[in-house]
């Protein structure tokens, strides 16, 4: 039986410590002989080995996801077991089931890529990852439904479940351009201050002629992420009807051209650490403990700024 390990697990096992390669290399071999040795996952389709750090010298306990095919097994995720226990106590904490079998793919995706880039940032940036508040829970995601009179989307409820927001580091936070994954009471905040700004222009609408009429804020956008922690100038949204991504600016900038979910945009996120020479949005960099992304580089830091490299 044919075992694959794609190139950005070989890359995370390198970053989870010098045992970890060789672990993985154990665990393949043994996939190729028994490929169905793995217990069933939250995940369709995926099944999940453990493996126990004390038999291998500097490698933690590890939770290693794959799928299985009639001629080939492949490695789908390396995560440390400590992570992956959170990530599914998680699942396990969202406020009742969700509501399709899509809707479960997408929580556990949310939830692998989201372990991709806090297990980075554990390694490599650790004042970043000290930045990231604890998950909150269902009764307060509940809460902020009922404050914003719409039902937030399955991911997003998982990813809140992870972590309640981004306090930043020197006013910046750990997502592409330094943007800050907002707490709950921002969310709610700025949402309701959105919501005022266009019931003010659909006042103003009634008199334009319709090409001229503007929209400032839809009701089925939940602000996720902001220019900063405190910064409001700028942000992205998640549209609770479509399951896109889109970005609002004081300054009404033109929206980017890529079109986004939250599992594809935390996902390329994730890629974009792991393997920053393919980086194309932004670049990563460290300043001491602090990811730094170089799109958005204070003067003041360009002599620290180490870009990181494959």
């Amino acid at each position: 039986m044919d075992v694959e390990i794609p190139p950005h697990i070989r890359d995370t096992a390198i970053q989870l410590g010098a045992g970890v390669p060789y672990a993985l290399k154990v665990v393949a071999s043994q996939l190729a002989d028994d490929p169905d040795m793995g217990q069933p996952s939250a995940l369709p389709g995926i099944l999940n080995v453990t493996v126990d750090g004390d038999v291998f010298e500097d490698c933690p306990a590890l939770a290693i996801g794959y799928i299985r095919e009639p001629d080939r097994v492949e490695i789908r995720y390396l995560t440390p077991k400590s992570f992956a226990e959170s990530a599914s106590a998680a699942e396990e904490a969202l406020d009742g089931p969700v509501d399709s079998d899509v809707d479960a793919v997408l929580v556990r995706e949310v939830g692998d890529a989201w372990r991709r880039i806090t297990g980075w940032l554990e390694q490599n940036a650790p004042e970043s990852r000290a930045a990231l508040r604890s998950g909150v829970s269902p009764t307060a995601i509940a809460a902020l439904e009922h404050d914003l009179g719409i039902q937030v989307p399955a991911v997003l409820r998982s990813l809140w479940s992870l972590t309640g927001g981004d306090d930043g580091v020197n006013g910046a936070g750990c997502l592409p351009g330094n943007r800050a994954l907002m707490t709950l009471d921002a969310v709610a905040d700025f949402y309701q201050q959105q919501l005022t700004s266009q019931a003010h222009q659909d006042t103003l609408n009634m008199h334009r002629p319709e090409y001229a009429r503007i929209t400032v804020w839809k009701a089925a956008w939940i602000p996720v992420a902001s220019y900063g922690p405190a910064d409001r100038t700028s942000g992205m949204y998640v549209d609770a009807e479509t399951g896109y991504m889109g970005s609002w600016s004081r300054y009404y900038e033109a929206p980017g051209d890529e079109l986004d979910t939250l599992v594809t945009y935390l996902e390329e996120v994730a890629d974009m650490l792991e393997a920053p020479a393919l980086a194309t949005r932004d670049k990563p960099g460290l300043v001491g403990g602090t990811l730094v992304w170089g799109s958005r580089l204070d003067p003041g830091q360009e002599g620290q700024w180490q870009p990181l490299a494959d």
